[in-house]
């Protein structure tokens, strides 16, 4: 529980840390659109644009000033979640600093699937199925013979010679040994209960050990995309465009085109990495790793 409890804090505080990041660009994108639109302006009083390529990167200035706005109020969402758990005051919404890229794994999934299997929640359901058996056990020894002992006091013969007579009785019933049928049937359902839960465990845990392994592989190589090829790419073509443009070779959507291109690249990268740490967090906290890479 603790584990899962530190997991939750640590993905609120990367996603407070991801939407820092996206502030920042947002806040690129909206000062690129502007350049953008200011030098459209001067093109089309200088008779180069026309009036419509004003206005398109007149939209898009505000489409970027409208995406900012939200993701500033997303952020402060973030800020907030983060806020309950470290039970800060209203007024004090945390600022975090850190870095939200991948870095390199200090375990296998070899190792994690070692480590699940000396989790705390898995030697509980061992020990509370021993003390089921255990107890099982004890209720199938504690049968007794079902013995009923009778006493009688009496006075037998005739009137004037009558004698006390004392008899004890003993009942044998059949079966002689009360079977305790009852206690056996509840220490069995008990047993049967925590042999189930204990096998469901062993079995989902290294199932979703390996599964968040495989997610958390998956997300690695899309940041290596993102990073290695795209990311590149879409800079020079940034670059190149700008050069395009004052040179008249291309015109106002193409560079647009760019810019978009360019800022949704760097959306899905910080999207990528939150997905990153978010994965690799829901890994730890299901293998047990304590120790922060």
């Amino acid at each position: 529980m603790r584990l899962q409890q530190r997991a939750e804090v640590a993905q609120r505080f990367y996603r407070v840390l991801a939407f820092q990041r996206r502030v920042e660009l947002e806040t690129q994108a909206v000062r690129m659109f502007d350049e953008t639109a200011r030098a459209v302006e001067k093109r089309r009083a200088a008779g180069e644009d026309t009036r419509l390529d004003a206005n398109v990167a007149l939209v898009e200035a505000e489409r970027a000033r409208n995406q900012l706005a939200t993701v500033q109020e997303q952020l402060i969402e973030a800020r907030s979640a983060l806020a309950v758990p470290l039970q800060l005051p209203p007024s004090g919404l945390p600022e975090v600093a850190g870095a939200l890229e991948a870095a390199r794994l200090p375990y296998s999934e070899g190792e994690l699937l070692d480590l699940a299997q000396t989790q705390p929640r898995l030697r509980a359901l061992a020990s509370r199925q021993d003390s089921a058996s255990a107890r099982l056990q004890l209720e199938r020894a504690a049968r007794y013979p079902d013995v009923t002992v009778g006493l009688n006091v009496g006075r037998e013969g005739a009137m004037d010679a009558r004698e006390r007579l004392t008899t004890l009785t003993v009942s044998l019933p059949l079966p002689l040994f009360k079977r305790n049928a009852a206690g056996i049937g509840v220490a069995a359902t008990e047993a049967a209960q925590a042999d189930i839960e204990r096998r469901a465990a062993a079995r989902n845990v290294p199932a979703d050990i390996h599964a968040l392994w495989v997610r958390l592989q998956s997300m690695q190589q899309r940041v290596d995309r993102l990073q290695l090829s795209v990311m590149p790419t879409l800079a020079k073509n940034e670059e190149l465009s700008k050069k395009s443009l004052h040179a008249g070779q291309i015109g106002l959507m193409e560079l647009i085109l760019t810019n978009r291109q360019l800022i949704d690249a760097r959306r899905d990268l910080v999207e990528a990495l939150l997905d990153y740490q978010t994965t690799r967090l829901n890994l730890e906290a299901a293998a047990g790793w304590t120790v922060q890479p």
